[in-house]
């Protein structure tokens, strides 16, 4: 079996769900498989990572302004100067002389793009996927890549439109983890989760780095007139966990947790997601049949997610703090609308992503490429 490597970073959570969820895919499907899932950036100069990083400032101090570069560097060919890219990713260039992998996957677009580098100037040899998570960006399309996977037919006619050969794009779905493939009853759920089975349960993710206002929800959930459970998952933020906690000591049938490790278990028992539409928990969500309620998007990507999410009709894209309250207390009333929109959701849904994904990529590289070689 050909030497895998993934290269992911660290930015939001959906990249190294996604690598991790075809890593597993792999093993399953060839157990001792070499895949190796790796952090790009860790392999960079120090510098360098810091530059790549520097998108957090405006993206936080100025969200507008992130908007305005963003949507510029979504069109071009470039997601940064190659002549920076190039000096910068020197470590990362001879960490894969070094390794010489078969494959190598690129689960974020700076990843592609440097790992294309790497065979157009750095005369390596290596099958090169990359797993467009609902990202699309013009660089995406490089020469070197041999093989696309998109999450939706939609994405993958963006990548033709924008210059990938179509026999080279696979619409397979984005890779989840492979537990989202065999789900277990929404009443068994519930039933071990201990939560009641006979009101509608909202859950509410604030991402897996934690980032959300929890004030601004639990004051809009507190309009609700009908009785709903609410699970917030506050992942890795300790403080937005302790702030998430405070709020909701009077909200009647809440719960607060931070960190989890069986989301699939708490999609299925849930009724309705409250979330901001990161891509891979978009996708998570629709295996489960489970719409999600788009709310508080960051300028840019989350932004277009939230128009996917409206084409798709895969849930309500909630565009102001005022719409959440007589959302939920309509779907709640209306068994009728709220099942119509769990029917559209689970439409959309690519449980075997991550498999098909792994196939494809497998057997691309047995057929098209030969044994990798270090290059001095």
């Amino acid at each position: 079996m050909p030497k895998v490597l993934i290269l992911s970073t660290s930015h939001g959570a959906s990249h190294l769900r996604a690598s991790n969820a075809l890593r597993k895919a792999m093993l399953q499907l060839h157990p001792g498989t070499d895949v190796r899932v790796v952090d790009g950036l860790e392999h960079c100069a120090a510098w360098f990572r810091l530059y790549y990083d520097s998108y957090e400032i405006p993206l936080r101090l100025w969200p507008g302004l992130w908007g305005w570069i963003e949507g510029f560097q979504h069109q071009q060919s470039s997601t940064g100067p190659l002549w920076l890219y190039r000096r910068g990713a020197r470590p990362l260039f001879a960490f894969l002389r070094e390794l010489a992998p078969e494959i190598v996957v690129a689960a974020e677009v700076g990843m592609c793009e440097l790992a294309a580098l790497a065979k157009r100037e750095g005369g390596l040899r290596f099958f090169l996927a990359g797993i467009e998570l609902m990202d699309f960006n013009q660089a995406w399309v490089q020469p070197e890549v041999d093989l696309y996977i998109a999450t939706h037919p939609d994405l993958g006619l963006e990548l033709v439109n924008a210059g990938a050969p179509s026999d080279r794009v696979l619409s397979c779905g984005m890779p989840i983890d492979p537990s989202f493939a065999s789900l277990p009853s929404r009443p068994a759920m519930r039933a071990k989760l201990q939560l009641d089975q006979d009101l509608p349960v909202l859950l509410v993710l604030f991402g897996g780095t934690g980032f959300g206002k929890p004030g601004v929800m639990v004051q809009e959930l507190r309009k609700v007139g009908a009785p709903f459970q609410a699970v917030f998952v506050a992942g890795k933020n300790a403080r937005l966990e302790r702030e998430a906690r405070r709020l909701c000591r009077d909200l009647p049938h809440s719960r607060v947790l931070g960190w989890v490790d069986n989301m699939q278990e708490w999609m299925v028992a849930a009724d309705l997601l409250l979330s901001k539409p990161g891509g891979g928990t978009l996708m998570e969500a629709a295996a489960c049949g489970l719409p999600m309620l788009a709310h508080d998007p960051l300028p840019g990507n989350e932004q277009r997610t939230c128009r996917w999410i409206e084409k798709w009709q895969a849930g309500i894209w909630l565009k102001a703090p005022a719409q959440i309250a007589p959302a939920l207390q309509r779907l709640f009333a209306s068994r009728t609308e709220l099942d119509s929109l769990r029917e559209r959701a689970s439409s959309i849904a690519r449980p075997d992503a991550a498999k098909e994904a792994a196939r494809a990529i497998l057997a691309g590289c047995k057929s098209e490429v030969q044994p990798s070689t270090k290059s001095g």
